[in-house]
Parts: C-alpha cells; structure tokens; sequence
C-alpha cells in the first residue's frame, strides 16, 4: 500500500517554540516529540519532528501551536513506505 504524497513537513522555530507540547498532543501520527536542547540529559525541551517519514504533513501542530513556532516547508518529493 503507497501513501499519498506529502506537500509540506513541519519547520520548528526552536528559538520561539517553549516546549509546551499543543502539538504533540494534536498530532495524529505520533511523529513530534519534545528534546533535551544541548549536551545535558536536562534541561529547556524543544519539539522536534523525530519521524520525517511518517509525518502526513497534514498541519494540525502549525494550526495549534500558540506560539508561532512552527511553519509549514513545501517538500518536493513523496511520502515513502516502511
């Protein structure tokens, strides 16, 4: 089964993103989390797009988040398959 193909993947402004996680929550693919930002296993959590493949592009985190901090980049390629 191939999947449709994608036209934008989520960009994160880690200098205005706060890590307070609106868009993990309404993310339907599970494709976001939040990290550590630097070399400490603590500390400020930034989100992160850790699942590129997996991401449909479908803009819930861009829409949700309060703080405009994620923008959504045109991509020119497909979705691939696992």
């Amino acid at each position: 089964m191939s999947t449709a193909p994608r036209k934008a993947l989520p960009a994160i402004d880690t200098d205005r993103c706060t890590g307070c996680g609106w868009c993990i929550a309404v993310c339907p693919p599970h494709v976001l989390s939040l990290q550590v930002q630097g070399p400490h296993s603590w500390g400020p959590k930034r989100s992160k797009l850790h699942d590129e493949p997996g991401c449909t592009g479908c803009a819930l985190c861009a829409v949700r988040c309060p703080f405009d901090a994620i923008r959504m980049v045109r991509t020119t390629g497909h979705a691939t398959t696992p």
